[in-house]
């Protein structure tokens, strides 16, 4: 070949660039799960009466009107939240004694009221009637069935044991002893001298004693309704 003919062209051989990754969402990306987790965080510190979800966007990082991409209103996600506590719940093995998952249930009950006090007022008044409500109250309800109780008794028992549970509760959560105190209390002295039951009432009425009041009660209640 001389040296004035023309080279051949070049190979050129094809490759294919590396897939590119997909994108990570953001570690803070807006989600359900992480506005629900804020929002009982935000009521635990403020109370339920200052929550809002301006103070919540604040919280997450984010605008309102992005929070309701995900619950239309305010009402949605203290729904969500109610759903997320029940949720959280264990359901004890039916092969244990209807006693027994009743007492489990009760003391489940009383730590959700000492962890969120401030959600639980709202919570103790609300009613069971979402799909996870519903399920929670069956499986309570199927206690008092598996105790041998009738269809009438099952629910007598069922809404005693809230009356005592839903009371008890309220009280060491936010009862009486965190109440507003008068201005002029009586003297503690004069309070031992002239009203000895009421200042002994006092002692016996402090946080820990709590638990030993509440067995007291349970084992009364469950007695009279025949429950073992």
């Amino acid at each position: 070949m001389s040296r004035d003919s023309p080279s051949k062209p070049a190979k050129v051989t094809s490759r294919r660039l590396p897939a590119m990754p997909a994108p990570r969402a953001p570690r803070n990306a807006l989600t359900r799960e992480r506005i629900e987790i804020e929002a009982l965080a935000l009521i635990d510190a403020q109370g339920i009466e200052a929550f809002s979800t301006r103070k919540l966007g604040e919280r997450l990082g984010c605008e309102a009107m992005s929070i309701y991409h995900h619950f239309p209103s305010k009402a949605h996600i203290l729904d969500a939240l109610v759903d997320r506590v029940l949720g959280g719940m264990p359901i004890p093995d039916k092969t244990q004694r209807p006693a027994a998952r009743l007492r489990q249930f009760a003391d489940g009950w009383r730590r959700i009221s000492l962890q969120h006090p401030r959600f639980y007022l709202w919570l103790s008044l609300h009613q069971w009637n979402s799909a996870t409500g519903v399920r929670f109250m069956s499986e309570m309800l199927a206690c008092f069935t598996d105790a041998g109780l009738s269809p009438e008794m099952s629910v007598r028992g069922f809404r005693m044991l809230g009356y005592y549970v839903q009371g008890a509760t309220l009280d060491e959560s936010s009862g009486y002893a965190q109440g507003h105190s008068s201005l002029s209390p009586m003297p503690q002295e004069m309070l031992e001298r002239d009203y000895p039951q009421v200042a002994n009432a006092r002692r016996y009425s402090a946080p820990e004693h709590f638990d030993r009041t509440f067995d007291l009660g349970w084992d009364a209640l469950v007695r009279a309704l025949g429950i073992e």
